[in-house]
């Protein structure tokens, strides 16, 4: 497994798989086979691909360890990139389709709507986290400043899911979120539980004689 993960064809091949729903939407788009309302298909399909794309992030780890593929690791800040492009999608789409990119609107309806409002929130704080995605911010920031700025995803997860819920409210539709919510659960759940595990390990070696 690691040695095809390693394989220098592997990054683009999977750059190109995680662009191909981009592709896809924008071909639908073209030939009119969005539906009846193909804005507010764009806009939620678009949102979906940011969500899926955040599961994929916070599973690489269990993977790389459960696995015991550490190669995995070099596809997170790709798979991290692609979120935040889907994510910006996203707002765009809904910026240009539903408020006609007016910025005095788009705020009054940031400020009336508590789902826009945590989904802004939630691209807000991804977007330096995808600034800092590259090798020179890690040694720029430090590690240790870096990991920490990048434990903001774990917040992105809590708002992400926030804005999935409000926003289905209406419908009254919670099977999709729910599911989200169990997949995204079960991935901090794990993260939590292996840092726990690492520090009683790390506090039991220092008690040693």
């Amino acid at each position: 497994m690691n040695r095809l993960l390693l394989h220098p064809a592997a990054k683009p091949l999977a750059g190109a798989l995680c662009l191909l729903p981009f592709l896809w939407l924008v071909y639908c788009a073209g030939a009119g086979q969005l539906g009846a309302n193909p804005q507010e298909a764009l806009i939620r399909a678009t949102g979906d691909w940011a969500l899926r794309f955040l599961c994929l992030v916070l599973a690489v780890t269990p993977l790389r360890v459960m696995g015991k593929a550490p190669a995995l690791a070099r596809f997170r800040r790709m798979l991290g990139l692609f979120m935040y492009f889907y994510a910006l999608v996203h707002f765009l789409s809904y910026s240009g389709f539903d408020m006609g990119f007016e910025v005095a609107e788009i705020l009054r309806d940031i400020a009336k709507r508590p789902f826009i409002l945590v989904g802004s929130l939630a691209l807000l704080l991804l977007t330096p986290l995808a600034a800092t995605s590259f090798n020179a911010a890690v040694k720029a920031l430090g590690a240790r400043r870096w990991q920490g700025l990048h434990r903001l995803v774990y917040a992105v997860a809590g708002l992400a899911i926030l804005h999935f819920f409000w926003m289905r409210a209406g419908k009254n539709d919670f099977a999709e979120v729910a599911v989200y919510a169990a997949i995204l659960g079960l991935l901090l759940g794990w993260r939590l539980r292996d840092g726990l595990k690492r520090r009683h390990v790390l506090r039991q070696s220092s008690q040693r004689p």
